[in-house]
């Protein structure tokens, strides 16, 4: 282990429920639903702590935990128990008390054995459904020059949409001077008044400053039993909090997406196509680790009609004879003669038939497309059979059979 990493504990919040995000997380938690073809959404935190050299983590688990434990078993097998490493999925144990978790703060209050075990000196605490790549010692070494009692990983954003985020009122040393959640008029950075500091939902605490304030806000009645509404508020002005900018070189915001709504999960995937795109997923420098998947190559067949792909993300297995145009196609899908693909994300095994029309449309895995169907050309039919986001995406869930539509 890096030696920096001494005395550092991490623990990766992957509890949420994803309600916004139904019907995808209607049966599975909301980091392991599938994003950019291969991946889980919880791939990209697990790849940041593995690239930034740490690999003793807790995953505490809640909702729909056995698709996010049956992920962590079959594609984070790399760490080594032998040498010391391990990825644990902890659901609420109820030792300390009998209920579930109420928020990101309680959770780790029903987790105070795991710190009372390890006796770190910081804990570094993670969201595991943000897409993003961070080093995670650089923050580490922030925190620690800044002698922080607690630092809050932020992000830039124009003034004018910051009104949909927790922002941070910082000094011009980082220090943390107010938390506001989503106010409609966000204070600009001390040297770039037309950007405001979002809150990352990435934190790092000096143990005891962690188990005190768990225990205080545990104690009260009321709140949200949640670090950003109620863990940071209650410590800025008493403790030494710091914003740490999550910022490139030149000082330009880099790139962080919380998937909290479908649309925002749809438009995501935009960043992966591209050419430059604005989410890398072919760094060899900050490799994304995904499952690996035992498919055969993926194959393009003619059968008398043009076959055209572009600007897209094509997994092992598929079988393309029809068009696919700036779409993320999961493992073994099958699109057919004729059928064409536009701004679609696919996931595994979706079969598109002869002559099927599919655009701006997020399809669940094992779904089959009749042929000659349309999803995404008739929003008015569209939202008889499907759910319909705000900017018109069509998500079909699995559990309909399109044939019985026709």
């Amino acid at each position: 282990m890096l030696e920096s990493l001494k005395g550092l504990t991490t623990i990766i919040m992957a509890g949420g429920k994803g309600e916004r995000l139904d019907p995808l997380t209607r049966d599975k938690a909301k980091p392991s639903i599938t994003f950019g073809g291969i991946y889980r959404i919880i791939d990209f935190t697990l790849s940041n702590c593995i690239n930034s050299g740490i690999r003793r983590l807790y995953v505490l688990t809640q909702y729909g935990g056995f698709s996010l434990d049956q992920h962590l078993r079959q594609a984070w097998d790399i760490v080594h128990p032998d040498l010391g490493e391990y990825i644990y999925s902890m659901p609420p144990q109820q030792i300390m008390v009998s209920r579930w978790y109420r928020g990101t703060a309680d959770s780790i209050y029903q987790n105070l054995n795991l710190l009372e075990k390890e006796r770190p000196r910081q804990v570094l605490i993670l969201s595991g459904d943000h897409v993003y790549k961070m080093n995670y010692l650089e923050m580490l070494e922030f925190h620690r020059s800044r002698n922080a009692d607690m630092t809050v990983a932020a992000v830039m954003v124009p003034r004018e949409e910051a009104g949909s985020f927790g922002i941070l009122k910082v000094n011009a040393a980082s220090e943390v001077e107010n938390f506001l959640e989503k106010p409609p008029e966000p204070p600009g950075l001390p040297d770039n008044p037309d950007f405001s500091l979002a809150s990352m939902g990435v934190y790092i605490f000096k143990a005891e400053v962690l188990v005190e304030e768990v225990i205080k806000d545990a104690k009260k009645k009321t709140g949200k039993h949640d670090f950003g509404a109620d863990i940071i508020p209650q410590m800025v002005g008493r403790k030494r909090v710091f914003a740490f900018n999550f910022q490139d070189a030149a000082g330009a915001p880099r790139y962080w997406r919380d998937i909290g709504l479908l649309d925002a999960y749809f438009r995501a995937h935009y960043d992966l196509l591209g050419e430059p795109p604005v989410f890398d997923l072919f760094d060899k420098g900050w490799p994304i680790r995904g499952r690996p998947q035992l498919c055969p190559p993926s194959k393009y067949i003619y059968s008398g009609k043009a076959i055209i792909v572009e600007d897209s993300l094509i997994a092992s297995g598929c079988i393309i004879e029809g068009t696919v145009r700036e779409s993320v196609l999961s493992p073994r899908v099958r699109v057919g003669p004729g059928a064409r693909v536009d701004a679609a994300i696919l996931w595994d095994g979706v079969e598109i038939g002869a002559g099927a029309q599919v655009q701006r449309a997020i399809i669940e895995d094992g779904v089959k497309v009749p042929p000659g169907f349309a999803i995404g050309q008739d929003r008015e039919l569209d939202a008889r059979r499907f759910p319909v986001t705000p900017e018109g995406v069509v998500v079909v869930p699995n559990n309909v059979v399109l044939e019985d539509m026709q």
